[in-house]
């Protein structure tokens, strides 16, 4: 066994710092938002990025060869796309000409495989499967150590995570039976603090510097989303100024494992393992079927990128210049493309637009009857304001609510307690028929959120309002010409019996419904004192005027009007056309979504889907996302997208020093950026990178799902929110951004913002510059650099479904 000189203790936690911050953050299922599952590899190409992945993992980070051939094969990858893709390749082991990547394409791929662990390496010495039983052994202890509130009999969490475990699994004789002797004796004598227990691990295993990078990688990653929560739990304590030793910990836990199993089998797996950290301390270089891949994928998103260019190409009908009759305004998400495109063709008078959901009111709320503290917001921001649901005079009425509230979470608890589940089963079971038989059936009404309207905290003084309303409406491009009706419509999704229902909620308000902060910005936007405060900063609202709150439910596609938070007696027949054009939309709309669903085969069978406590797909949330565009909504006006493209309004010409444009780039591309990556690693690496089988789901802990009865957590997206049992509904190409804006003010933002490059110089995104036509003029090719595109051909001006 090799001895390699000890390793300095600050290097050894830096090492274990990266190894931490290589692996993904996992929201919990109440607030669940999309993450990028390459969060950590972002400074990386694809290509790198996959050797990297095949090293700890075994992860595949394209599509199999033959997803590329068959669209080699129908056109959708034409030879233009695979020259263009061979020519921008870095890399030194590309293929030398077009013939010979095309010849390359048609070869069945090596599929990856990680490095053995110690743990499967006894396992294939001894029989049993060690890999399997820690993975196991570990949740078992997760699960209950960060427990969200799920388990009736809580674990204490007097201390961190390592000191924690070390306390059960000493008492833990489950190891011992299954053949590693003294297990519980060996964490008993493991050194009192992680750090001191990597350390040793790490002299014990002869590891060195040059290892400790990819190993301790792969040892986070054999625990799954366990280490993504934990993640997590970081992320959160940083972004409030904090710091955690939580990674460390986390790691500390799985290489005590690893150094139990060496110690019982050094002798059986000793030739093995030495060859196995010389593979560790090789550098990391993409291979030739990697770099080709990489080639490939590139090619599969030129190839949509020419359909996005011929849609700006086409030309579009002039916007009316009369005072609208209604202006909506959705949130930027693909599911809001269709309504919109629906809503705007009853009439030429309504126009529409796109803005992050949570409509710039970064909110901490607490809703009517609830002790819970909502972070409804982008998971990237601290809230800036606090806020309740009702006014001040509801006070007394929501402390007896909360008051009902606890005794009703008292009485779950009692029914699911181990002492009177049972009891409660037999003696109160019948009662529940009719429950039952009504969810069965769907005849369960679909609700949307009501309620007190949210206020904001009083303490907030007039100057702070109105910056605020200023922000928001310059960042909208809504600062003239206002129609009698605005209604800002955030969104949220009608799900029954579905764990992932935050999932179908808004991303910008952290996973909750949108109705808040529409509701809070329609109040900002309705007091007299701003809007006289806005005049002096070139912002007339009309004295006639109305904001109106609104929630746009995305699975059955009806728009809820709050109007019960504002005086609109002045506004009935505005607010009746309203309704009639949003109920027109809405009927046109579940008719397109029916063509993509399963068994929806008209908008009729679209609704009830809701309902269905048996649907795993209510609808297709996200999937098939490919395109973020921050342009006036006269470059995409009656062009249909199908439902794939990001749509945010902005105006450059409005947007002295760029400060919008700058907004936009750092956060909604950034937030949008987590959901195209999120369905792309869930689609080309389901088994690690998705969330399972929703059929086999259970939840644990408050904060995942299992597969069955036990394993590890399991993040990303369920197999059918990607796949529609005979398909991929969702066609795995990274998102192409398509801003019109000046290049030079593009790259100084990029410039400013490291981690944003990166995205971009790595090609996690494209991005594309509009020119004063509206056409998909230029291409960012990293390095600050942009080139021509080339003219678009005639092409049907649409987004292409999948398929």
């Amino acid at each position: 066994m090799t001895n390699p000189q000890p390793i300095d203790t600050a290097d050894l936690l830096a090492a274990a710092d990266g190894a931490g911050r290589a692996i993904p953050p996992v929201w919990p299922l109440a607030s669940s938002v999309a993450v990028n599952p390459y969060l950590g590899q972002t400074g990386e190409s694809l290509a790198r990025t996959g050797a990297r992945l095949a090293r700890v993992a075994g992860l595949s980070v394209t599509m199999p060869r033959a997803w590329y051939q068959a669209r080699i094969a129908d056109g959708r990858i034409s030879d233009d796309d695979l020259a263009a893709a061979l020519e921008a390749s870095p890399h030194a082991e590309k293929p030398a000409s077009l013939a010979a990547l095309k010849e390359a394409a048609g070869r069945a791929e090596r599929k990856p495989h990680a490095l053995p662990t110690l743990a499967e390496m006894a396992a294939e010495h001894s029989g049993t499967d060690w890999a399997g039983l820690v993975a196991d052994r570990i949740s078992h202890w997760a699960a209950s150590y960060f427990d969200e509130g799920q388990a009736l009999w809580k674990a204490p969490k007097r201390r961190g995570p390592y000191a924690e475990w070390r306390a059960v699994a000493t008492h833990d004789l489950i190891p011992e039976i299954h053949g590693l002797r003294g297990f519980a004796a060996h964490v008993a004598e493991a050194p009192e603090t992680a750090e001191g227990a990597i350390a040793r691990a790490t002299r014990r295993l002869g590891l060195a510097p040059e290892m400790l990078e990819t190993y301790f990688h792969q040892l986070l990653m054999t625990i799954g989303g366990w280490a993504q929560y934990a993640r997590y739990r970081l992320w959160q304590v940083e972004l409030g100024g904090g710091t955690d030793p939580v990674m460390t910990e986390m790691l500390a836990i799985r290489l005590l494992w690893e150094e139990a199993l060496f110690l019982q089998y050094e002798e059986a797996v000793i030739d093995r393992w030495e060859r196995v950290k010389a593979s560790h301390a090789a550098p990391l270089a993409p291979t030739v079927d990697l770099v080709l891949d990489e080639i490939l994928q590139e090619a599969a998103e030129r190839g949509a990128q020419r359909g996005l260019a011929a849609m700006f190409a086409a030309e579009t009908p002039a916007p009316a210049e009369a005072r609208p009759a209604l202006q909506a305004a959705f949130c930027i998400d693909v599911r809001s493309e269709v309504f919109r495109r629906a809503l705007e063709a009853l009439d030429p008078r309504v126009r529409t637009l796109g803005f992050a959901g949570f409509f710039g009111v970064a909110a901490k709320h607490r809703d009517f009857a609830s002790d819970v503290e909502e972070l409804r917001l982008p998971v990237l921001l601290n809230p800036a304001v606090t806020t309740v649901a009702g006014a001040p005079e509801d006070a007394e009425a929501d402390q007896q609510a909360r008051f009902a509230a606890r005794a009703k979470r008292a009485w779950g608890r009692f029914k699911l307690a181990a002492v009177s589940s049972f009891a409660f089963v037999e003696a109160m079971g019948p009662v529940y028929a009719g429950k039952l038989v009504r969810d069965a059936l769907g005849l369960a009404p679909a609700t949307l959120p009501d309620g007190p309207a949210p206020r904001l905290d009083p303490a907030l003084d007039l100057a702070t309002r109105t910056d605020a309303a200023e922000t928001v409406l310059r960042a909208m491009s809504l600062t003239e010409n206002f129609a009698r009706l605005v209604v800002l419509a955030g969104h949220g999704a009608n799900v029954t019996n579905n764990p992932h229902a935050s999932a179908y909620h808004c991303g910008a308000c952290g996973g909750y419904s949108g109705e808040v902060n529409a509701r809070l910005l329609a109040g900002l936007l309705n007091d007299r004192e701003v809007r006289a405060g806005l005049v002096g900063r070139g912002i007339e609202v009309p004295e006639d005027t109305l904001f109106l709150g609104a929630l746009h439910d995305t699975t059955t596609d009806t728009i809820k009007l709050y109007t019960a938070d504002v005086d609109a007696s002045a506004h009935g027949a505005d607010i009746r056309q309203a309704q009639e054009w949003f109920a027109a939309a809405g009927r046109v709309t579940r008719g397109e979504r029916a063509l993509r669903l399963p068994r929806a085969e008209s908008a009729a069978e679209v609704e009830p889907r809701a309902r269905d406590w048996a649907e795993v797909r209510p609808e297709w949330a996200l999937a098939g996302c490919r395109a973020f565009i921050a342009a006036p909504r006269g470059r995409t006006l009656g062009k249909d997208l199908a439902g794939r493209a990001f749509l945010h309004d902005y105006d450059w010409k409005q947007d002295e020093g760029f400060p919008v444009l700058e907004l936009i780039m750092t956060a909604p591309v950034v937030v949008a950026s987590w959901i195209s990556l999120q369905y792309y690693g869930s689609t080309v690496s389901p088994q690690t990178l998705g969330g399972g089988n929703k059929l086999l789901h259970n939840v644990t802990g408050g904060i995942g799902v299992v597969e069955g009865n036990g394993g590890l957590l399991r993040a990303g997206l369920p197999w059918q929110s990607v796949h529609d049992g005979e398909d991929f509904q969702h066609e795995p190409l990274r998102l192409s951004v398509c801003i019109e804006a000046p290049r030079e003010a593009m790259s100084a933002i990029l410039e400013k913002h490291e981690g944003v490059r990166a995205l971009f110089d790595n090609r996690w995104l494209h991005l594309f510059a509009l020119d004063e036509a509206g056409r998909l003029a230029w291409r960012y090719t990293g390095d600050l650099e942009w080139e021509a595109v080339a003219a678009a051909p005639h092409a049907e001006p649409r987004l292409k479904a999948v398929g």
